[in-house]
Protein backbone atom coordinates (compact mmCIF):
# COMPACT_ATOMS: atom_id res chain seq x y z
CA UNK A 1 0.00 0.00 0.00
CA UNK A 2 1.13 3.51 -0.79
CA UNK A 3 0.20 6.35 1.61
CA UNK A 4 0.12 9.80 -0.01
CA UNK A 5 -0.10 13.00 2.05
CA UNK A 6 -2.34 15.73 0.64
CA UNK A 7 -2.19 19.52 1.01
CA UNK A 8 -3.85 18.94 4.39
CA UNK A 9 -1.42 16.38 5.88
CA UNK A 10 -3.99 14.64 8.09
CA UNK A 11 -6.05 13.71 5.01
CA UNK A 12 -4.30 10.79 3.31
CA UNK A 13 -4.78 9.02 -0.03
CA UNK A 14 -4.15 5.28 0.09
CA UNK A 15 -3.30 3.34 -3.06
CA UNK A 16 -3.46 -0.43 -2.65
CA UNK A 17 -1.27 -2.87 -4.54
CA UNK A 18 -3.52 -4.62 -7.06
CA UNK A 19 -2.56 -8.10 -8.25
CA UNK A 20 -4.41 -8.93 -11.46
CA UNK A 21 -4.45 -11.67 -14.04
CA UNK A 22 -6.93 -13.19 -16.50
CA UNK A 23 -9.12 -14.35 -13.57
CA UNK A 24 -9.59 -10.83 -12.15
CA UNK A 25 -7.72 -9.14 -9.32
CA UNK A 26 -6.88 -9.26 -5.62
CA UNK A 27 -5.98 -6.42 -3.26
CA UNK A 28 -5.80 -5.70 0.45
CA UNK A 29 -8.15 -2.83 1.26
CA UNK A 30 -7.07 -2.40 4.88
CA UNK A 31 -4.17 -3.52 7.06
CA UNK A 32 -4.10 -2.31 10.65
CA UNK A 33 -0.31 -2.51 10.98
CA UNK A 34 0.40 -0.47 7.83
CA UNK A 35 -2.33 2.03 8.66
CA UNK A 36 -0.90 2.60 12.15
CA UNK A 37 2.67 2.87 10.81
CA UNK A 38 1.73 5.44 8.13
CA UNK A 39 -1.20 7.34 9.63
CA UNK A 40 -2.05 6.62 13.26
CA UNK A 41 -3.57 4.09 15.63
CA UNK A 42 -7.27 3.63 14.93
CA UNK A 43 -10.10 1.30 15.81
CA UNK A 44 -12.65 1.09 13.00
CA UNK A 45 -15.92 -0.28 14.41
CA UNK A 46 -18.45 -0.13 11.57
CA UNK A 47 -18.62 -0.46 7.77
CA UNK A 48 -21.22 1.40 5.69
CA UNK A 49 -22.22 1.25 2.02
CA UNK A 50 -24.38 3.38 -0.26
CA UNK A 51 -25.52 3.17 -3.86
CA UNK A 52 -26.27 6.36 -5.78
CA UNK A 53 -26.95 7.50 -9.34
CA UNK A 54 -25.12 10.17 -11.34
CA UNK A 55 -25.35 13.66 -9.86
CA UNK A 56 -26.20 12.53 -6.33
CA UNK A 57 -24.41 14.51 -3.66
CA UNK A 58 -24.13 13.22 -0.09
CA UNK A 59 -22.58 15.51 2.51
CA UNK A 60 -20.86 17.57 3.77
CA UNK A 61 -21.49 15.49 6.89
CA UNK A 62 -19.78 15.22 10.27
CA UNK A 63 -20.56 14.43 13.90
CA UNK A 64 -19.77 16.55 16.93
CA UNK A 65 -17.73 15.20 19.86
CA UNK A 66 -17.92 12.91 21.66
CA UNK A 67 -19.19 11.09 18.55
CA UNK A 68 -16.84 12.62 15.96
CA UNK A 69 -15.83 10.09 13.30
CA UNK A 70 -12.78 9.31 11.22
CA UNK A 71 -13.59 7.64 7.90
CA UNK A 72 -11.75 5.46 5.42
CA UNK A 73 -13.70 5.73 2.15
CA UNK A 74 -13.54 4.02 -1.26
CA UNK A 75 -15.59 3.28 -4.35
CA UNK A 76 -16.39 -0.31 -5.33
CA UNK A 77 -18.29 0.57 -8.51
CA UNK A 78 -18.31 3.80 -10.53
CA UNK A 79 -16.61 7.12 -9.85
CA UNK A 80 -17.05 9.98 -7.36
CA UNK A 81 -15.42 13.24 -6.43
CA UNK A 82 -14.73 12.87 -2.72
CA UNK A 83 -14.16 15.94 -0.54
CA UNK A 84 -12.90 16.53 3.01
CA UNK A 85 -13.22 20.03 4.52
CA UNK A 86 -11.20 21.07 7.57
CA UNK A 87 -13.68 22.42 10.14
CA UNK A 88 -11.34 22.57 13.15
CA UNK A 89 -11.69 26.12 14.51
CA UNK A 90 -8.03 26.62 15.40
CA UNK A 91 -6.47 24.73 12.50
CA UNK A 92 -4.10 26.49 10.08
CA UNK A 93 -6.07 24.86 7.23
CA UNK A 94 -9.54 25.74 8.60
CA UNK A 95 -12.07 26.04 5.75
CA UNK A 96 -9.69 24.44 3.21
CA UNK A 97 -10.54 21.22 1.42
CA UNK A 98 -9.04 18.21 -0.32
CA UNK A 99 -10.85 16.78 -3.36
CA UNK A 100 -9.90 13.36 -4.76
CA UNK A 101 -11.44 11.28 -7.51
CA UNK A 102 -12.15 7.78 -6.24
CA UNK A 103 -13.15 5.08 -8.69
CA UNK A 104 -13.36 1.37 -9.29
CA UNK A 105 -10.49 1.83 -11.77
CA UNK A 106 -8.00 3.68 -9.57
CA UNK A 107 -9.05 1.82 -6.38
CA UNK A 108 -7.83 4.73 -4.29
CA UNK A 109 -9.07 5.26 -0.76
CA UNK A 110 -9.19 8.45 1.29
CA UNK A 111 -8.67 8.73 5.02
CA UNK A 112 -10.66 11.59 6.56
CA UNK A 113 -9.85 12.23 10.23
CA UNK A 114 -12.11 13.63 12.91
CA UNK A 115 -12.58 17.37 12.55
CA UNK A 116 -13.45 17.24 8.85
CA UNK A 117 -16.76 17.47 7.03
CA UNK A 118 -17.04 14.86 4.31
CA UNK A 119 -19.07 14.55 1.12
CA UNK A 120 -19.03 13.06 -2.34
CA UNK A 121 -20.60 13.68 -5.75
CA UNK A 122 -21.32 10.77 -8.10
CA UNK A 123 -19.71 11.30 -11.52
CA UNK A 124 -20.57 7.94 -13.14
CA UNK A 125 -24.01 6.56 -14.05
CA UNK A 126 -24.02 4.75 -10.72
CA UNK A 127 -21.64 4.38 -7.78
CA UNK A 128 -21.31 2.02 -4.86
CA UNK A 129 -19.47 3.79 -2.07
CA UNK A 130 -18.21 2.11 1.09
CA UNK A 131 -16.51 3.39 4.22
CA UNK A 132 -15.24 2.42 7.65
CA UNK A 133 -15.84 4.63 10.70
CA UNK A 134 -14.24 4.71 14.14
CA UNK A 135 -17.37 5.83 16.03
CA UNK A 136 -21.03 4.91 15.82
CA UNK A 137 -23.68 7.05 14.16
CA UNK A 138 -25.33 9.36 16.69
CA UNK A 139 -28.21 11.30 15.08
CA UNK A 140 -28.32 13.96 17.81
CA UNK A 141 -24.65 14.83 17.07
CA UNK A 142 -25.01 14.68 13.28
CA UNK A 143 -24.36 17.96 11.42
CA UNK A 144 -23.69 19.12 7.88
CA UNK A 145 -22.51 22.07 5.80
CA UNK A 146 -23.72 23.27 2.40
CA UNK A 147 -21.92 21.86 -0.62
CA UNK A 148 -22.05 25.25 -2.34
CA UNK A 149 -20.69 27.35 0.55
CA UNK A 150 -18.97 30.33 -1.14
CA UNK A 151 -16.39 30.62 1.65
CA UNK A 152 -15.19 27.07 1.02
CA UNK A 153 -15.69 27.39 -2.76
CA UNK A 154 -15.41 23.71 -3.71
CA UNK A 155 -14.88 23.16 -7.42
CA UNK A 156 -17.24 20.25 -8.09
CA UNK A 157 -16.62 20.56 -11.85
CA UNK A 158 -20.26 19.55 -12.35
CA UNK A 159 -23.33 21.62 -13.31
CA UNK A 160 -24.94 22.85 -10.08
CA UNK A 161 -28.45 22.48 -11.53
CA UNK A 162 -27.79 18.74 -12.08
CA UNK A 163 -26.76 18.03 -8.47
CA UNK A 164 -29.28 15.87 -6.62
CA UNK A 165 -29.22 16.33 -2.85
CA UNK A 166 -31.53 15.57 0.05
CA UNK A 167 -33.51 18.42 1.60
CA UNK A 168 -31.25 18.12 4.65
CA UNK A 169 -28.14 18.63 2.51
CA UNK A 170 -29.67 21.40 0.36
CA UNK A 171 -30.69 23.35 3.48
CA UNK A 172 -27.53 22.81 5.52
CA UNK A 173 -25.92 25.86 7.12
CA UNK A 174 -22.87 27.57 5.68
CA UNK A 175 -19.58 26.98 7.50
CA UNK A 176 -19.71 30.43 9.13
CA UNK A 177 -23.04 29.47 10.76
CA UNK A 178 -22.34 25.80 11.45
CA UNK A 179 -21.81 24.21 14.82
CA UNK A 180 -18.22 22.98 14.77
CA UNK A 181 -15.57 22.09 17.33
CA UNK A 182 -12.08 22.78 18.54
CA UNK A 183 -9.21 20.50 17.58
CA UNK A 184 -8.45 19.63 21.20
CA UNK A 185 -12.00 18.25 21.62
CA UNK A 186 -11.58 15.66 18.88
CA UNK A 187 -9.64 12.82 20.46
CA UNK A 188 -11.20 12.52 23.88
CA UNK A 189 -12.50 9.08 24.73
CA UNK A 190 -15.57 8.22 22.72
CA UNK A 191 -18.69 6.65 24.10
Amino acid sequence: MKFIKTDIPEVVIIEPKVFGDDRGYFMETFRQDLFEKNIRKINFIQDNESKSKRGVFRGLHYQLPPFAQSKLVRVIKGKVLDVAVDIRKNSPTFGKYVAVELSEENKRQLFIPRGFAHGFLVLSDEAIFTYKVDNYYAPEYDRNIRFDDPDININWNFPKEEIIASDKDKNAPFLKDAEIFKYEDLYEDVK
